[in-house]
């Protein structure tokens, strides 16, 4: 009889320290996962304040491209028919066939594009008319034409962009431009693609 009394003892302890363990257990779980969703909310406001920090600076071109990549919507795509034009070859007749596809950012501003189709097509094709097959035939041909089109499709609008191109041709284009750029930014965010062939 004296080991059934001393063992009583033994498991009284044993059951409340489960029960300890438990909450215990169920406490740091809780402190774990207060501190977790703590340090999430933490880091993503964190992001949202530096935006707001880099509009009240001057560097507003780097804040700008942050809030195109946290845009809800996908950015919109207006295709131009494609165009055949002759190209300013002197010695031989050349022509090309080229598709292009302005991206925007406002699917109102793609609205508009519609709305002055003709106009943008018209500016297009005198800049493809003036380009040299050798011209077309490089990468760097096709970035300066990329960027050719962009001005000249944002023109009819009345929204004014540098003459990039001439940048290196006067030592004062590079002066008036910074200060344009800071001003006026192309609601066209790219210029695409989608059919080149040069014959």
């Amino acid at each position: 009889m004296a080991t059934a009394p001393a063992a009583a003892p033994q498991a009284a302890p044993s059951g409340g320290s489960k029960k300890k363990l438990i909450i215990i257990l169920a406490a740091v779980l809780v402190l774990v996962l207060v501190g977790g969703g703590a340090a999430f909310m933490l880091l993503k406001k964190k992001p949202a304040e530096d935006a707001e920090d880099g509009e009240d600076a001057e560097v507003s071109e780097v804040a700008k491209p942050k809030a195109k990549a946290k845009s809800d919507h996908p950015p919109t795509f207006v295709p131009l028919d494609p165009f055949t034009v002759n190209l300013a070859d002197k010695d031989v007749d050349r022509f090309a066939q080229i598709g292009i596809t302005l991206e925007v950012h406002d699917p109102k501003f793609a609205e508009q594009i519609k709305a002055y189709m003709p106009a943008i097509r018209s500016n297009v094709l005198m800049v493809l008319s003036h380009k040299t097959a050798a011209e077309l035939l490089t990468r760097e041909g096709k970035e300066k034409l990329a960027k050719d089109i962009m001005r000249e499709s944002v023109r009819p609008m009345g929204i004014e962009l540098d003459d990039e191109d001439e940048a290196p041709a006067t030592g004062d284009a590079p002066k008036k431009k910074k200060k344009k750029k800071a001003h006026v930014e192309s609601p066209v965010t790219q210029v695409l693609f989608s059919n080149f062939i040069v014959q």
